[in-house]
């Protein structure tokens, strides 16, 4: 019953004969590792065809919803980061073996007559791979994927004559917008498949009817594709999963940076590992001679491949081909380490890829703890003091202060610093650095500011340095009462713990210490020299300073130079909220 099936499943489709024509082709000189690229990228592209079509199931192609429904696959979807994972890792490996299979074919000279056009539907398949590729960046929304996307993007728009439409085609208008994410969606699940799935088609039709390739002399006799060959394939489709898996499993899948914000310039955005040398190679090309870097020079080269089977019909026209391989090879390697190399020293690259770091794991942090909100998980990151508050003092503040010794962000900053250091404002120990004549004139308190001659820069130096003992104990407590006002979130502990102190120290600071004579503190002082104590750098105390320091209560006319950022309309009450939140340790 179940042959009499087989016979007539045999007749209606050939089946049968079309699996033992595939089974036992002909391999002149037998079987041969070096035959395994082709299958190998075959297995790969499926692998990639079903980890992408199983992906598709979430994602949502919108500029509100992309990289959304890519963190519900990444965080919520049963084994979806490792879906994803492979997917993102498979896509470098797929254009490492299809980059090889062109390299055999150039070392053994199979390119030569009747096989040519095959030659040129490899290299074909090489661009669609790489299209593929640059496609898939744009597609989680993520602030590493939209800035390496730009990047590309502005190579394709120096393209002489077309480029500025190509680029407009692409991106669906001037700008990165919804439309450019299911423009790119479109060729990335659509177009790119179907062409290069056509290009396949045509290279084993193509390879079916020339067979297999190969160099004399041959050493062994021919025999057929399976068992020996199957097995050698088989093997290198099983040490590409283990590739897969190693590397997968090794970074818990594909990075999801935080949502793209076009506000925000991503300074290390970089394409891909394999894109690396045309982008090191445009660095020596610059002002308006981009266009020789990124496309006739690329261009005389990819023309020059393509002439390869003419070539190697002259004398010595093999070892130039190998030769011009080789050293393409030398070259490409060489300029991925340069690039590789300048990131490494580049402090603005390191900077941006360490709060790419911090800025990822956040958002997954505020995603997790408040959802995500109908406008969008940007909005999370956009409302967030840990997230804004580097970079609105590094922007507004870091011209005088300085926070550690840097701007904010990691970075040294552009101007000559002239204010006070705000690491850990409102501290203990930030205080006790005030209150140190050692250290009160230096240039992380008063010593860049006209307080530096000032009645509390005179009373450090003078009275505090000859205080008792006694004198240097009270002094502690008091420190705890001032910084105990700021009812900061990482010291509410030890402020819990040091009760009778602060207490202590609360009732010195108008008494003993004389403190209250120029500030305000708990009371009113007649004619106040200097800023209110009371309350000082607690969250409201703090964004009032910020917005206006020239009022009565802080520094009023002595005030240097520091602007109202509120009354002078530099930053709105929710920008000063999240930078003084942030200046007092937010979490």
């Amino acid at each position: 019953m179940i042959r009499r099936v087989f016979d007539w499943l045999e007749d209606r489709t050939g089946a049968r004969k079309l699996a033992h024509s595939f089974l036992y082709q002909n391999i002149p000189g037998g079987a041969r590792w070096r035959y395994v690229w082709g299958n190998a990228f075959l297995f790969a592209l499926f692998l990639q065809a079903v980890t992408g079509v199983t992906m598709w199931f979430g994602y949502s192609p919108g500029a509100h919803s992309a990289w959304e429904s890519v963190y519900y696959i990444q965080m919520h979807v049963h084994a979806g980061w490792f879906v994803r994972g492979l997917h993102h890792f498979n896509a470098q490996l797929l254009t490492v073996l299809l980059a090889a299979r062109l390299a055999q074919i150039i070392v053994d000279g199979t390119y030569r007559a009747p096989r040519e056009i095959n030659f040129w539907i490899c290299l074909l398949m090489l661009f669609v791979v790489l299209a593929a590729s640059v496609t898939g960046w744009l597609l989680p929304w993520d602030q590493k994927g939209y800035w390496e996307t730009k990047v590309a993007t502005n190579i394709l728009s120096i393209t002489p004559i077309v480029g500025p439409a190509l680029r407009r085609i692409a991106v669906g208008g001037s700008e990165f917008g919804h439309l450019t994410l299911t423009r790119f969606f479109a060729l990335h699940a659509g177009v790119i498949p179907a062409s290069l799935l056509a290009l396949i088609v045509i290279h084993i039709y193509l390879f079916r009817r020339h067979g297999y390739a190969w160099r004399p002399p041959l050493r062994k006799p021919a025999a057929w594709w399976w068992p020996d060959q199957a097995l050698r394939d088989a093997t290198a489709c099983f040490a590409l999963i283990c590739v897969l898996l190693a590397l997968t499993l090794n970074h818990h899948g594909a990075q999801l940076a935080p949502p793209a914000d076009p506000t925000d310039n991503y300074s290390a955005a970089r394409p891909e590992w394999f894109f690396l040398p045309l982008y090191q190679f445009l660095k020596l090309f610059p002002g308006g001679t981009e266009v020789i870097g990124a496309i006739v020079i690329p261009g005389l080269f990819f023309t020059l491949i393509a002439l390869m089977p003419f070539i190697a019909r002259r004398r010595f026209g093999q070892i130039f081909n190998v030769a011009t391989l080789v050293a393409a090879i030398l070259v490409a390697a060489g300029l991925i380490v340069k690039a590789i190399s300048a990131d490494r020293y580049d402090p603005q690259f390191i900077a941006a890829k360490r709060q790419l770091q911090i800025d990822s794991v956040r958002i997954k942090v505020l995603a997790r703890a408040q959802g995500i909100p109908p406008t969008g998980a940007l909005t999370l990151l956009q409302n967030d003091p840990l997230t804004q508050g580097p970079r609105l003092f590094a922007k507004y503040c870091a011209s005088c202060h300085r926070f550690d010794g840097q701007n904010g962000m990691g970075l040294p900053a552009s101007d000559k610093q002239s204010a006070s250091d705000l690491k850990d404002f409102g501290t203990r120990a930030w205080l006790a650095g005030l209150l140190d004549p050692a250290r009160v004139t230096n240039i992380n308190y008063f010593g860049g500011t006209t307080h530096t001659n000032g009645k509390m820069a005179k009373f450090v130096r003078t009275k505090v340095a000859a205080f008792t003992p006694e004198q240097k104990a009270d002094l502690a407590n008091v420190i705890m009462a001032v910084s105990a006002e700021a009812q900061l979130p990482g010291q509410r502990d030890i402020d819990e713990r040091d009760v009778a102190a602060i207490k202590q120290g609360a009732a010195l600071i108008p008494g003993a210490m004389r403190c209250g004579d120029c500030h305000p503190f708990h009371d009113t002082v007649d004619n106040a020299t200097a800023p209110e104590l009371t309350g000082w750098a607690s969250r409201d105390w703090l964004i009032s300073f910020i917005g206006n320091p020239k009022q009565d209560r802080f520094y009023a006319d002595r005030n240097d130079r520091m602007p109202g950022f509120a009354d002078e309309h530099i930053l709105d009450a929710q920008q000063i909220t999240m930078l003084a939140d942030w200046l007092r340790g937010a979490k």
